[in-house]
């Protein structure tokens, strides 16, 4: 991985080695962590599901943060993450991460004014983790404007679907599952329009993102609307309804994973460079 090839630099596009499975890691379980927290609490839930699902949403964006601890070359300075909020999204995502913690514990203690400042933490955290992957300038996959819109929805529907997985046996609102059903149709319309945004990107990272893509359209967006359609509008009875919900949950947030694993480890190619002009000796320019 760290070998000479591997960083040499030339005008071909190369994969980048920088960031593996652990940098993809904390998008994974930050994005879908966030997600499950800020729909929590637009949920209303309560009681046992309520501890349950922030329990798993801060145990998600937990796991994310440190899958990034293991990537450090040295763990021991990664308190100086918190230095440069100034100009890092990566220093902000670290501060807005105390936060949220913070409130999702004081939540679970049964402050329950804290509802309403968790869920905008929650999508601030988001925010800043999309922001992360956009800012690497280098990266023609990544670099895109609407690559923050996608992973912010992609989050959220994660978010949705874990929501539905745990709660769709004990808790049913009509407007929650239309809701999910807008999360999954955004983040697919965006990636469709991502997709096409990033048409210039270099082959290898276009053929691995298509790759996955289909999955994504079809497991992902397409197989879970049908579900949620049949769950809404009442077509299946109570307890398919809820069997339907947990389905789509499952294929929208292991899809959403999947995704973001494809983007970081497999997608991402610097996009290498041209000389449009080169110098010929004795020749005037």
């Amino acid at each position: 991985m760290s070998s000479q090839k591997n960083l040499s630099v030339g005008p071909a596009p190369r994969q980048q080695y920088q960031w593996d499975w652990r940098a993809a890691g904390n998008f994974m379980g930050g994005g879908a962590g966030a997600g499950l927290l800020l729909f929590t609490q637009l949920s209303g839930v309560k009681g046992i599901a309520a501890i349950v699902l922030v329990l798993g949403g801060l145990g998600l964006v937990g796991l994310g943060l440190f899958c990034v601890w293991l990537e450090i070359g040295r763990p021991l300075r990664a308190m100086n993450v918190f230095l440069n909020a100034r100009t890092s999204w990566m220093s902000r995502e670290a501060l807005v991460s105390i936060l949220v913690f913070g409130l999702g514990l004081g939540l679970l203690a049964g402050v329950n004014a804290w509802a309403a400042p968790l869920a905008i933490a929650a999508l601030a955290f988001l925010y800043c983790q999309a922001r992360i992957v956009q800012g690497a300038k280098g990266i023609a996959t990544w670099r895109e404007p609407m690559t923050v819109p996608l992973l912010v929805f992609t989050g959220l529907a994660e978010g949705a679907g874990l929501f539905w997985m745990v709660a769709a046996w004990q808790f049913s609102s009509g407007a929650l599952v239309a809701l999910f059903g807008v999360l999954v149709l955004m983040r697919w319309l965006l990636w469709r329009a991502w997709r096409a945004s990033i048409a210039g990107a270099p082959a290898p990272a276009l053929a691995a993102i298509d790759r996955g893509g289909i999955a994504l359209q079809w497991l992902g967006s397409a197989a879970p609307l049908a579900l949620v359609l049949l769950a809404g509008f009442g077509v299946a009875p109570g307890p398919w309804s809820a069997a339907l919900l947990t389905a789509a949950g499952a294929l929208v947030a292991l899809t959403g994973a999947a995704f973001k694993f494809t983007l970081v480890t497999r997608g991402a190619y610097y996009q290498g460079f041209s000389l449009a002009r080169l110098p010929v000796r004795g020749v005037p320019r």
